[in-house]
């Protein structure tokens, strides 16, 4: 009898998230996760009442053995990044932390070690991958908010796939009403031209680890992004999961991002594709490309990589690598 009440459970929450989707615009929901958001952070920033000190230690090429005495549970590796010179600061896209890689922006809880990785380094990979899913998370933001308030947008995801695979990209639904639409070039250029606006603005990740229950407050208008908090959670021994705040945008994902959306420079969405996934609805795969601005390329390369992010991507065809570096 427990599993099945803890069945019921789970399905009457869903269909309350459905229910209570419908009453309000996706900006409407859009503002409310963001307010949790603000309300969350400012609570755990009050678990740090008396500032305490930590040592950082840097251990790069460039300033090996640098100590910082940085504020525990508030400063960040930028914070650090800000002790050493301005480069770091414009050239740090991740930090790692005793071996671990983190945000730029993620505070520091204990004393530890510290260097810092750019788009130059001669193993990129670490960095790649937060490109490719900052990437991705600029698209979903822009679809959220791209459509008339009276279509809903669900948000599924953004697949993990390799930079190699051409494109980075992100899964939704949309309102049953525009199963027959098929996004125009005019179309995939306004989504284009909405992140643009977001690189300029020069919005910072800024990433939150937060108890189930609230991430279940935040994403209760989406069944998916419930769902798949449930998930994460289980398999988090803290019973935590992460979410990053872009702008007013608040999305699910495990990170680590790249600093700040200037990090970005070339962008462009690039196609949307229908896919089977075990949902009842249409799945519309969005995808896109971007490079940034360390590693600019030349126009005619540019389209070339252009035409190649038109095709669909699967993370099967790409299951092989990522598990191999695994």
């Amino acid at each position: 009898m427990a599993g099945g009440g803890s069945a019921l459970r789970l399905i009457q929450r869903r269909f309350i998230s459905t229910s209570l989707a419908a009453q309000f615009s996706n900006a409407e929901i859009t503002h409310m996760r963001n307010e949790l958001f603000i309300k969350e952070k400012e609570r755990q920033l009050s678990l740090y009442p008396r500032i305490e000190k930590i040592e950082v230690k840097h251990t790069g090429k460039t300033d090996p053995g640098a100590v910082f005495l940085m504020n525990k549970g508030l400063s960040t590796p930028y914070n650090c990044a800000m002790h050493l010179s301005e480069w770091y600061c414009k050239r740090a896209v991740l930090a790692v932390v005793d071996g671990v890689a983190w945000d730029m922006y993620r505070p520091l809880t204990k004393s530890c070690e510290i260097q810092f990785l750019t788009f130059k380094d001669e193993d990129p990979e670490e960095v790649n991958k937060a490109y490719w899913r900052s990437c991705a998370m600029l698209l979903g933001c822009v679809l959220e908010s791209g459509f008339k308030d009276e279509y809903m947008v669900k948000l599924l995801r953004a697949p993990e796939v390799p930079v190699i695979s051409g494109a980075f990209c992100y899964d939704l639904v949309l309102d049953n009403r525009l199963d027959n639409w098929k996004p125009t070039e005019g179309n995939l250029h306004s989504f284009t031209k909405d992140v643009l606006k977001l690189i300029h603005k020069d919005h910072p990740f800024e990433p939150l680890e937060v108890d189930a229950k609230v991430a279940l407050e935040m994403f209760q208008h989406n069944k998916y992004k419930s769902n798949l908090v449930e998930e994460k959670a289980s398999q988090n021994p803290k019973g935590t999961v992460k979410v990053y705040r872009c702008g007013d945008f608040v999305d699910l994902s495990d990170g680590p991002h790249i600093p700040r959306t200037s990090f970005c420079f070339q962008y462009e969405v690039t196609a949307a594709h229908n896919v089977t996934e075990n949902v009842p609805e249409l799945v519309r795969r969005f995808q896109g490309l971007s490079l940034p601005r360390h590693l600019m390329a030349h126009h005619t390369a540019w389209r070339r990589l252009l035409k190649r992010a038109q095709k669909l991507i699967t993370e099967e065809a790409f299951a092989g690598s990522i598990e191999a570096k695994t």
